[in-house]
């Protein structure tokens, strides 16, 4: 039954890829970080990711930005494999999918975070 929830939630997660975002589904989905304990960081920089790359102020491929895209989307929506509305439990599913976010676009995050170092010094 576990890994049915599993397999649910990553078959949910590849549909939501296809999906766009707003800057208000942004703002919605950084609320919701704060339910994912040691992860909250990591998404919240996915988050800022995707406006910069939205906006046109980082560069990245399709499917790093479709990965970000799903994974905001999965965790707004109240689609789960487990409702949110089940406190914490129904935050696993969610912190299983942005685990996954994170692991697939680790070096991305990381060529990121130097962007954001050599746009703060140019402005200096």
């Amino acid at each position: 039954m576990k890994k049915m929830r599993w397999i649910r939630a990553f078959q949910l997660f590849e549909q939501f890829r296809n999906m766009s975002v707003s800057q208000k589904d942004f703002d919605r989905a950084e609320v919701k970080a704060a339910h994912l304990d040691e992860k909250a960081s990591d998404f919240k920089l996915l988050i800022a990711m995707g406006r910069d790359t939205i906006a046109g102020r980082y560069k990245m491929n399709k499917w790093n930005l479709s990965v970000i895209v799903g994974t905001v989307v999965y965790v707004l929506s109240p689609l789960d494999a487990i409702p949110d509305v089940i406190p914490v439990l129904g935050w696993i599913d969610d912190l299983t999918i942005v685990g996954y976010a994170i692991g697939k676009l680790s070096a991305e995050m990381r060529k990121y975070k130097t962007f954001k170092e050599k746009t703060a010094t140019s402005m200096l």
